[in-house]
């Protein structure tokens, strides 16, 4: 049988956890972090355009780079649909 000793550590322990699972959960839906992934993906694509040597790299890489975050945000949509029809408990 566990001491008490042993439950206050076993509780703060899944405390920690869930402080870490909640801060993880503020990131993953924070402007900020779309922020960053769109300044990045920008960056990304304009230096492949500029050495495929295509027209306005960085005008056109505008597009790509609001294409992908646009589909990231659509991402839990489709994860709230499908949790609902597929993934009953």
């Amino acid at each position: 049988m566990n001491s008490a000793k042993e439950l206050e550590k076993q509780i703060e322990k899944i405390k920690k956890r869930n402080q870490q699972v909640e801060a993880d959960k503020a990131w993953e839906i924070s402007w900020t972090r779309r922020f960053v992934l769109l300044i990045f993906t920008y960056i990304v694509i304009v230096i492949f355009f500029f050495f495929a040597q295509l027209p306005n790299p960085f005008i056109n890489a505008i597009i790509t780079a609001v294409a992908f975050v646009i589909s990231t945000l659509s991402v839990p949509l489709f994860k709230k649909w499908w949790l609902s029809k597929f993934y009953r408990k």
